[in-house]
């Protein structure tokens, strides 16, 4: 039985759309992965399926009294409430009945007999009835989910201002999956994982009884999980039923299919042209030529098969450095506590290296503690004089209202429009995007306006904090090997082992104070 139906769906933003009239199924307990490009529309249908927006035609329609959780990194939270506070909220009416349960309690102390008799059963029939919703073992279930997903217990009593991006975002993560929803539509959710935690995912995932969709650019998370694959393609929702192996297998089918129907189709329209051409003007055979002109006309035309994205990243060299670019010595960072011990290290010229660790530790406060963006609580910090330094942060300060165009014209005023419209290219940015408000643009795009910034930019220091968070594997690649490829001193933040492996020879790993 399906728990949802898509058909006929239209939805875009200004120039041309995501979907063209398309249409598909979930089904009860069905475990599906959506995939495609940066820029096809992942995010985009889990907000509509989310109810976030609306189609512009078509419909969008979830079986009754169903609940669906949806996974929204971006999400506003409070700053001030507690971890704690918040994963409860999942359970609030058990935390409130436990709260009448305690008062019925304590104020049947001071009731006459016969009142204290009900206010005692009332509270007794309401200990009863959190038993059967095994509320005392919702401090357990909780656990589980904050060490799976690699955080620590001790984060309970912290305010979620104080938290890092990772940290919150896993956070959000855990409140989704302790709570008991119907579908669970999950995007990109092993952002800021380690490895380890990946894997605690996969077999929750996995052992989860109901039904789910994610969108990953994790292509061994996705074969763990994959049941079936939603296929973002030319317009159309394709389904592959079966593990994401077979979707690699039957895609690539279907691909040297649709470019052998496609060559032999503009043949035939090549050929009838021809023929139109010729004929139309000639009396004895104009209505044949009229007829086949007609039939041009009425002819379903066959798309073209898409190929593979590539990329052009680039990070110019500028002028040389001395030996000892940077110096720490006894360096202390955090906010009112010391996240780590402190720190002394020497990074030299053309170095690349590497700062790993859990999420949470410090590895972003590290990095903008020694930019001078957060002061250090102790210690000191030296770059080199001739430092010149490009800077990725690991989260978005582009302003949702402006174009992609604009942020790089307002970058680089001296470029011509063709300018703009070739470095967004080179970094995957379609013309119809690059007009589009950076608000409506998915997380990968994000990541590539931040990175065509940085392509006129010389620097001999370059920073990069979790690069690779939202980019496909195609545009993971083009990164790496632009990195490998720099000629300055590289300092990278990544949790992605396999990328940094190839790329730095140098790890620092942060631990924590003891």
């Amino acid at each position: 039985m399906s728990v949802l139906d898509v058909e006929n769906l239209t939805f875009g933003y200004g120039e041309g759309n995501f979907y063209e009239a398309a249409s598909m199924r979930l089904f009860a307990s069905e475990h599906a992965v959506l995939v495609g490009p940066n820029g096809a529309g992942k995010t985009t249908l889990l907000k509509l399926l989310a109810q976030q927006f609306k189609p512009d035609q078509g419909t969008i329609n979830w079986a009754p009294s169903i609940r669906i959780g949806y996974l929204d990194q971006y999400a506003t939270l409070d700053g001030e409430q507690r971890v704690e506070d918040y994963l409860h909220t999942v359970f609030k009416p058990l935390f409130d009945k436990e709260k009448t349960m305690q008062s019925l309690y304590e104020q049947a102390v001071n009731l006459p007999e016969k009142a204290q008799t009900r206010a005692l059963n009332r509270a007794a029939t309401l200990g009863e009835e959190l038993l059967e919703d095994n509320f005392y073992q919702i401090k357990s279930d909780i656990g589980k989910v904050v060490h799976g997903l690699g955080l620590s217990m001790d984060l309970m009593d912290m305010k979620i201002k104080h938290l890092s991006g990772g940290m919150r975002a896993k956070i959000i993560l855990g409140k989704l999956l302790l709570d008991d929803t119907d579908v669970l539509l999950l995007d990109e959710p092993t952002n800021f994982l380690d490895i380890k935690h990946i894997e605690w995912l996969t077999k929750f995932l996995k052992e989860y009884a109901k039904a789910f969709i994610v969108v990953s650019h994790h292509e061994p998370f996705l074969q763990a999980i994959a049941e079936t694959v939603l296929a973002l393609e030319s317009g159309q929702i394709t389904r592959y039923k079966g593990n994401f192996d077979y979707y690699i297998k039957e895609r690539a089918l279907r691909h040297e299919q649709q470019k052998k129907a496609f060559n032999a189709q503009q043949k035939l329209i090549e050929k009838t042209e021809d023929f139109i051409q010729k004929n139309i003007v000639r009396a004895s055979t104009t209505k044949r030529a009229q007829s086949r002109r007609k039939m041009l006309e009425k002819l379903p035309r066959i798309q073209a098969p898409r190929s593979s994205r590539t990329y052009r990243f680039n990070f110019p060299y500028g002028r040389s450095t001395g030996r000892d670019v940077l110096i720490t010595e006894d360096l202390t960072i955090g906010y009112s506590e010391p996240l780590v011990e402190p720190l002394s290290f020497v990074i030299m010229k053309g170095e690349k290296v590497v700062i790993t660790g859990k999420n949470g530790i410090g590895k972003s406060t590290l990095v903008k503690t020694v930019l001078d963006y957060v002061p250090a609580l102790g210690g000191q910090c030296q770059w080199i004089d001739t430092a010149d330094i490009a800077y990725f942060a690991q989260e978005s300060d582009l302003p949702d209202q402006l174009t992609p165009f604009q942020v790089i014209h307002d970058a680089y005023p001296k470029f011509t429009k063709q300018d703009v419209l070739r470095l967004l290219g080179q970094h995957g940015i379609d013309p119809d995007v690059s007009r589009r408000p950076i608000g409506t643009l998915s997380g990968g795009e994000k990541t590539k306006i931040r990175l065509a910034l940085l392509r006129h930019q010389k620097s001999n220091v370059l920073i990069m904090d979790e690069p690779t968070n939202h980019l496909d594997a195609a545009a993971q690649d083009a990164l790496q090997e632009a990195l490998i490829q720099y000629e300055g001193t590289l300092i990278l933040v990544s949790h992605d082992q396999p990328f940094y492996q190839s790329i730095c020879d140098i790890e620092i790993t942060l631990f924590e104070t003891e």
